[in-house]
């Protein structure tokens, strides 16, 4: 087929149905389309019988992150990541705090573009050591996420997800195949929340948590949004918690996050630090041994302690690193107790800083 537009590609994972619609199979939303209509996600869409991706090699905007902020503590500490989104998404969020972005079914969201050679020639240029797929899911931009990871590796630059998991089977398989680090979005630990809030189910996130961990080589990291009143009751924490350390066991590092109030839930109050402090104190006592506390100001909750002899390697101040004592190993020098994660001899020094950048 002779797509329309430079932006628009033909994907792999859909299929037609009886009555003559086509079944998008990229994420478990499952969306049906009569010719012409677009997904929920509103960047894959039918077009002369196939599902075809609307938004590749378009982009929100790009720029320059710390790793820490998307948020990755153990996968190369310090350093710079060239952060980008496309627009829309695969659930429906009601508590979004990107939704300019991943609520947008407008193209003109789409203000800058760049090709995966492009992304990745740029990356290194800027001495990025990653790029990031965030702020929407790249679940949605599959097949752009997965070119780009392909060229920054040509480039040696490494590759991030920052996702929700909502994907099917198929399409998870091939996408972490490409992807080298992530941080996956746990919205909750009931299936109430999911469908209610989120418009998704928690099940198939629990399916891409132990597919990670078991099957691929990946590196990741889990984000819980505490709500006040929907998610952050004592009794979740731990079940949580619980069910973290028996399925993945104790080294996958969690990050409980501090909700604002945005998009649909205005009405909520924002996560207070005690909360947050309650919450990684269930976490650490069920046996997770990496457990910090994001978007509030908490040194102690953002930095990274020994497991086994509670010796302190790495102090963060928000996004800024005041401390680095891991051995080139990186174990402690205290012990010797590895600190699981991806390191090297030395921390980056980017800092907090954000910069922008233009490549139209």
């Amino acid at each position: 087929m002779t797509t329309p537009d430079k932006f628009t590609v033909n994907t792999r994972f859909w299929h037609t149905l009886d009555d003559g619609r086509v079944q998008c199979d990229v994420c478990p939303r499952a969306c049906k389309l009569h010719e012409g209509q677009k997904g929920l996600c509103f960047v894959r869409a039918c077009e002369q019988g196939q599902i075809v991706l609307k938004s590749y090699g378009r982009s929100s905007g790009f720029c320059i992150d710390p790793i820490e902020k998307k948020p990755l503590n153990h996968f190369l500490p310090g350093t710079p990541v060239l952060s980008f989104g496309t627009a829309g998404c695969n659930l429906t969020c009601k508590f979004c705090q990107n939704w300019d972005i991943s609520k947008s079914r407008q193209m003109e969201t789409l203000a800058d573009a760049a090709s995966p050679e492009k992304l990745a020639f740029t990356a290194k240029q800027l001495n990025c050591r990653s790029i990031a797929f965030t702020y929407n899911d790249p679940v949605i931009f599959h097949e752009y996420a997965i070119d780009v990871a392909r060229a920054c590796k040509e480039q040696d630059i490494r590759s991030v997800a920052v996702t929700a998991g909502y994907v099917c089977d198929e399409a998870r398989i091939e996408f972490y195949q490409h992807i080298d680090a992530a941080n996956i979005d746990l919205k909750a630990f009931t299936e109430k929340f999911y469908r209610n809030i989120a418009g998704g189910e928690l099940q198939v996130v629990l399916e891409t948590l132990t597919y990670l961990k078991h099957e691929t080589s990946v590196w990741f990291e889990i984000t819980n949004l505490l709500i006040p009143g929907e998610n952050d009751s004592e009794a979740e924490i731990n079940m949580m918690t619980e069910w973290l350390v028996e399925n993945l066991g104790p080294d996958v590092p969690l990050h409980f996050t501090a909700f604002h109030p945005d998009w649909k839930m205005r009405d909520k109050e924002r996560t207070s630090a005690t909360i947050l402090t309650r919450s990684r104190q269930i976490a650490l006592k069920n046996g997770l041994r990496y457990v910090y506390t994001g978007n509030v100001h908490d040194i102690q909750g953002g930095s990274t302690y020994c497991h086994q002899c509670n010796e302190l390697l790495i102090v963060r101040n928000w996004y800024q690193l005041n401390h680095w004592c891991l051995t080139a190993e990186g174990g402690c020098p205290h012990c010797g107790t590895t600190c699981e994660g991806v390191f090297e001899e030395e921390a980056g020094n980017w800092g907090a800083k954000r910069q922008v950048v233009r490549l139209a």
